[in-house]
């Protein structure tokens, strides 16, 4: 016993981590038997805390990452329980839908501080965030153009709010350190306000107080501004093809999901947009070349590949799915266009 109380490392573990939490002089004499009866609820305490920290760490984040991690890219998304008012747009109401669903009534997670499982995930981040892209550049083309008579008519105050609130950062939480110790807006509170908007303005549009200008010029600018949109994001794609880092690039999928995400939301809004401008839509005869536009935008909102790989594109057996995606960005740019000329004749 003489031996064993001078040699603490012959002592069991959790007496070992008991002798440097002991007080007095008792915690550099006695008898090993004598430590090990001195505090059972100190043991208790310290193998509990040394077992729950690093479950907590391995469950709180892996299993609440699981249980929050959540990319909706349904294609018939609005088609059967779209409310939309009478007389109203039906653009307008799955932009304000598809805001119900990711912030309203969904999680928003681009803005989850660290101790939050959501500040872990990536790819669902980045699609919600390109869905709010595609949602505020729409905004202002309802604001510029199909909601105003002309140029120079007043704009509806309800479409100017909601594409100035979506223009707002997405990673805002409820405190931004880095411009004020003061609480702040959070991205949910901005975008709930436009999805408000959009839905007052639809009301109002319903009760002839707003105006939805179904012309030809509107739809084909419209159209213009949704292809540069998404000229810069093909952009994006060829800047991080030209530069591929194989299976560890971790900047693919974050790429890879913002434009999934615009694309999912331009496909939908475009869907309904083309039933709002239905007369224009068969009066120049653009509906085989509208349906290929849809067709090609369906394709790039529903890759979704297990891991996201930015190989070469004459890779072997690395895949580089952002030049998958990135065809039919382009693809869809190019109808666009088509139609636009279309439009013009």
């Amino acid at each position: 016993m003489a031996e064993t109380s001078e040699n603490p490392r012959r002592l069991p573990f959790w007496d070992r981590v008991r002798i440097p939490f002991r007080r007095g002089p008792s915690a550099s004499s006695g008898s090993a038997a004598d430590q090990a009866a001195v505090s059972p609820r100190r043991r208790r305490f310290l193998r509990i805390a040394f077992w729950t920290v690093p479950a907590i760490l391995l469950l709180w984040y892996p299993l609440g990452m699981a249980l929050t991690h959540h990319v909706d890219d349904s294609l018939d998304f609005g088609t059967r329980d779209l409310v939309v008012p009478p007389n109203g747009s039906r653009a307008v109401a799955v932009a304000a839908a598809l805001i119900q669903r990711e912030v309203v009534d969904g999680a928003w997670v681009a803005n989850d501080p660290f101790f939050m499982p959501g500040a872990a995930l990536d790819n669902m981040p980045a699609f919600q965030q390109g869905i709010i892209q595609a949602l505020a550049r729409f905004g202002f083309e309802l604001t510029d153009q199909i909601g105003r008579v002309r140029g120079s008519s007043r704009t509806d105050p309800d479409l100017q709010e909601a594409a100035g609130l979506l223009q707002y950062s997405g990673t805002k939480w409820i405190f931004d350190f880095s411009t004020s110790l003061a609480p702040t807006a959070t991205s949910e509170a901005q975008y709930t306000r436009a999805w408000r908007a959009l839905n007052d303005y639809n009301q109002r549009l319903s009760q002839g107080q707003a105006v939805f200008e179904r012309r030809v010029d509107n739809l084909m600018a419209t159209l213009d501004r949704i292809a540069l949109d998404i000229g810069s994001s093909s952009a994006a794609l060829d800047q991080a093809i030209a530069n591929p880092r194989g299976w560890l690039d971790t900047r693919a999928d974050d790429i890879f999901y913002g434009i999934k995400g615009q694309m999912y939301a331009y496909y939908l809004i475009l869907r309904e947009l083309q039933k709002d401008f239905a007369n224009v839509v068969a009066e120049k005869e653009v509906q085989g070349a509208y349906l290929q536009l849809l067709e090609s935008m369906a394709h790039a909102a529903s890759l979704s590949p297990l891991i996201i790989v930015n190989g070469k594109p004459d890779a072997q057996f690395q895949p580089s799915h952002l030049a998958a995606e990135g065809f039919f960005v382009l693809r869809a740019r190019t109808q666009l266009r088509e139609i636009t000329n279309i439009l013009q004749k």
